[in-house]
């Protein structure tokens, strides 16, 4: 453990796994190239119409990481609420309220930037031809894979939402309290009933942080020099809103720490109530135990996982646009739409 520094860690908020879209079948991934016609998505959607895409993508990310390592855990919470109220489409970066909603409070506003950074960069390069709901899938697998986590392939094709997820939908948000019964119905509905996917897109805190009220109260005096430490950051008066590490070990390292600090801070409310059933849940306990013993088990499910994630639809499917700002739908950019079907 000597070796072990606390550094500036990853992002703000609250990162559940708990996120998964709608109640429809994930997308079969498409091992040859979609015709023009098709909105089924692809690893090999823009090999024509943007062969630098991936490469313009990684290192601008990585650009940006070397001067914030928050943005990995930013870009994953991102991720995750975006695709949870109506499909990955983001609709989440769409300047009309549904970042300001309760459950996307604390969104880092450098992620959501550098979204559109990478789209201005990618369509000086190729054209309109890649959506803003591409980059943000993209944007996310590479910082995680930069800061130490999975590398995975992720099948591309998507087309921006033209409006926000209804209140109703961003609602459905599980909050850091969710009970293991509460996120295990939450996945099945999204038909995403196995508790592997939840146990490994929790994994995704350990590049995460959380107010102080999102914790429990600690139980039992701090005997140890790590309890000490993390719970004296969200001891003194006023500090609920107070950030957090959720993994205080290696924040700013995607590893697979956070699943052995919870087996051993088990029931002692330094962890997020959420994650704490986790390890005390049969149903999901032997998962965390198993993540914490083996990261290339952690590693290989998590990136099954956002890939499972990130092909998930809302009941409108895959239809919309390519946005030419991320933030505004083109038609209230004075921009002619593009089709309803996604095309390469």
């Amino acid at each position: 453990m000597s070796g072990l520094v606390f550094v500036v860690a990853a992002a703000v908020g609250v990162l559940l796994a708990a996120s998964a879209v709608s109640s429809r079948p994930v997308v079969p991934l498409a091992t040859s190239r979609p015709d023009a016609s098709s909105n089924e998505l692809s690893v090999y959607f823009h090999v024509d119409s943007c062969p630098q895409l991936e490469t313009i993508v990684r290192s601008t990310v990585d650009a940006a990481l070397q001067l914030n390592v928050r943005l990995t855990a930013g870009l994953l919470r991102l991720f995750f609420h975006d695709c949870f109220p109506q499909g990955c489409d983001a609709s989440i970066l769409l300047d009309n309220g549904e970042r300001d909603l309760p459950p996307n409070v604390g969104l880092q506003q450098e992620a959501v930037q550098l979204v559109e950074d990478i789209r201005a960069k990618v369509h000086a390069a190729c054209g309109p031809t890649v959506s803003c709901a591409d980059i943000t899938v993209l944007a996310t697998r590479d910082a995680v894979s930069l800061s130490g986590g999975p590398s995975f392939t992720v099948p591309l094709g998507r087309l921006d939402s033209a409006a926000p997820a209804s209140n109703n939908d961003v609602f459905t948000l599980p909050p850091p309290t969710s009970t293991v019964d509460g996120l295990l119905s939450a996945f099945a509905s999204k038909n995403l009933s196995d508790p592997a996917d939840l146990v490994a897109l929790s994994g995704a805190h350990t590049v995460g942080k959380a107010r102080c009220s999102s914790f429990g109260a600690v139980a039992g005096p701090a005997t140890d020099d790590i309890t000490r430490c993390v719970t004296a950051t969200c001891s003194a008066p006023g500090s609920a809103d107070t950030l957090r590490d959720l993994d205080f070990l290696t924040p700013a390292l995607f590893d697979n720490l956070y699943f052995i600090e919870l087996t051993l801070k088990k029931n002692k409310g330094v962890m997020l109530p959420s994650d704490q059933g986790l390890v005390t849940d049969p149903r999901t306990s032997w998962l965390v135990q198993g993540f914490a013993d083996n990261h290339w088990w952690f590693y290989d499910q998590f990136g099954t996982s956002m890939v499972k994630m990130s092909q998930l639809r809302g009941p409108q499917g895959n239809v919309g646009e390519i946005r030419r700002n991320c933030f505004r739908s083109n038609t209230n950019s004075g921009v002619a739409a593009a089709g309803t079907t996604a095309t390469s």
